[in-house]
């Protein structure tokens, strides 16, 4: 039985892991319809779903996403927050202008998510804005901007 798009979004939330590895697998061979209903999954009220959305998303590569996964860097729940940040540092330079927009923040969660996901992308136009960071208030933020400042430098 082939399951649409929406019910395999639903068995993200399983509490079984080859189910939830199986619907990934599927959704990920049709990403080209996936990718809006995955986005749209990320407001989901089931912390799984949009865990594993947001994973998704990463691996797709969809710049389609960024917008959305930059919102979720606002969820409440810390995995989701992660995740999402994950994702970004996965989707290349079209992540980067979105990311740099975001440091100045008035959330330190969502500032430090944003430094740690640039700190994986190794684009040099990062450092400057990330450099304002190294003295933010909150520890997260400021080591999370110096991480990613020795990242993209390492890897100039």
């Amino acid at each position: 039985m082939n399951k649409s798009i929406d019910e395999l979004i639903e068995s993200l939330n399983s509490d079984d892991e080859f189910i939830i590895e199986q619907s990934m697998g599927m959704l990920e061979m049709q990403a080209d319809e996936a990718i809006d209903p995955l986005i749209s999954a990320l407001s989901s009220r089931k912390k799984n779903i949009k865990i594993n959305a947001a994973k998704l998303l990463g691996l797709m590569g969809n710049p389609k996403a960024i917008d959305a996964l930059i919102v979720t860097l606002r969820d409440n729940n810390k995995l989701v927050r992660r995740e999402a940040s994950t994702a970004l540092s996965r989707l290349g330079d079209d992540a980067v202008d979105p990311l740099i927009g975001i440091l100045e923040d008035e959330d330190w969660r969502v500032r430090g998510a944003a430094a740690w996901a640039l700190g994986s992308l190794n684009n040099e136009k990062a450092i400057e804005p990330l450099e304002a960071l190294l003295e933010d208030e909150s520890a997260f933020v400021s080591s999370g901007a110096k991480n990613a400042i020795s990242n993209i430098k390492k890897g100039e």
